[in-house]
């Protein structure tokens, strides 16, 4: 379970992330593509702060992935720490602004931000034993 949350999380950074990074103005005037744009409604374009976002997301992407990949406790949570330091106020800021929105894209806002948190939060708070690679490395030993 924990795995599909990461992978979830990996996709969304990931996405997300190159997007914003390396079409910055198509993210800035078609996120989410299949509502109207939700980037624009907040201010003029600013390429730096948008490329900012996409390589803040591709960061998040990456940490995940090396969570993934190392499979262990420790490293799960601390890729949905680092989740749970972004996705909180970015929720927050944007649950406070849902004024700008569509009736629908306010109720998308209002569970797919707060969802993303809670996502992360999942994977911090799941049970686990810590493994380390010498627990790994005994275990694959014959």
């Amino acid at each position: 379970m924990r795995l599909g949350i990461l992978t979830m999380l990996a996709l969304t950074g990931l996405v997300v992330g190159f997007w914003a990074a390396v079409l910055p103005e198509s993210f800035y005037g078609d996120f989410p593509v299949i509502r109207p744009s939700w980037v624009s409604l907040d201010g003029p374009y600013n390429e730096h702060l948008i490329r900012d976002v996409g390589s803040m997301f591709l960061a998040l992407g990456a940490v995940t992935i090396g969570a993934i990949v190392v499979r262990t406790t420790t490293a799960a949570r601390l890729a949905g720490v680092a989740w749970l330091v972004f996705s909180v106020p970015h929720a927050i800021y944007h649950l406070m602004h849902l004024h700008v929105f569509q009736p629908l894209d306010q109720v998308i806002n209002a569970v797919a931000l707060p969802g993303l948190a809670l996502l992360a939060l999942a994977v911090v708070v799941w049970p686990g034993k810590v493994s380390t690679a010498v627990d790994r490395a005994r275990s694959r030993v014959p």
